[in-house]
């Protein structure tokens, strides 16, 4: 049910009431035992750039180990970097960078176990999948998928354990993914967030978050190219 914003809510229990005033909603659901939910949310951003980016300086997030780094919670952290490695024992809570970026290009090598499954969380909000899938077709769950959003259109993936490598472009909601040296996805718009993001505040900066809790997996060399404006 969607009355206009001038009715009351619905009353009647296995009824949902919502009204839309601007970019923002509000409403609740009626249980059949009478409790209510409560819902509000707003519409997301478009996210749209003009012009092209300037691209600032590149950082080294491994140059000093974890430093750069925080993990998600204070659950169990089996993140630990060595040799220039940064690795993980699980289960583990994610990691974030401490630094919040915009729009960026992310570099990254994974070296991902047999069954592994790991995730690299775009302004912690939109995941490109890792996961040994050599050998599959291509599918928004698998490798270089941005998670249940979209779909790779080739999956050039390595076997598990050889260092694989991941350049990810991210301007506004638009992305290309480079797996391998392949692109297999162009400049294509990711309608929304991937479940377990940090929030749903898609307009604002967000972390690099790489996720803990499936298994282990090792990362190395990861730089990021953060955008200083647009031309």
């Amino acid at each position: 049910t969607f009355p206009l914003p001038s009715e009351p809510p619905a009353e009647r229990p296995g009824r949902v009431a919502v009204m839309v005033q601007g970019d923002s909603l509000t409403g609740e659901i009626i249980r059949p035992d009478g409790s209510k939910i409560t819902l509000a949310g707003r519409r997301a951003p478009a996210l749209t750039r003009e012009g092209q980016p300037v691209w600032g300086e590149t950082i080294d997030l491994l140059a000093e180990g974890m430093a750069a780094w925080r993990p998600r919670s204070t659950g169990p952290n089996g993140w630990k970097f060595r040799e220039g490695e940064l690795a993980n024992t699980t289960p583990s809570v994610d990691l974030l960078t401490r630094e919040a970026f915009t729009d960026f290009i992310l570099h990254v090598e994974v070296n991902v176990p047999p069954s592994g499954n790991s995730g690299i969380y775009l302004r912690g909000r939109h995941e490109v999948q890792v996961a040994d899938d050599y050998g599959k077709e291509p599918h928004s769950r698998r490798m270089g998928g941005i998670y249940g959003q979209v779909t790779p259109r080739s999956l050039p993936a390595l076997p598990a354990g050889e260092w694989q490598t991941l350049d990810i472009t991210l301007i506004g909601r638009r992305v290309r993914v480079v797996l391998n040296g392949a692109t297999i996805i162009e400049d294509v718009e990711i309608p929304g967030i991937t479940g377990g993001a940090l929030d749903s505040d898609e307009g604002a900066a967000g972390p690099i978050m790489l996720q803990g809790d499936h298994t282990a997996v090792r990362y190395r060399n990861i730089r990021i190219t953060p955008a200083r404006s647009m031309d």
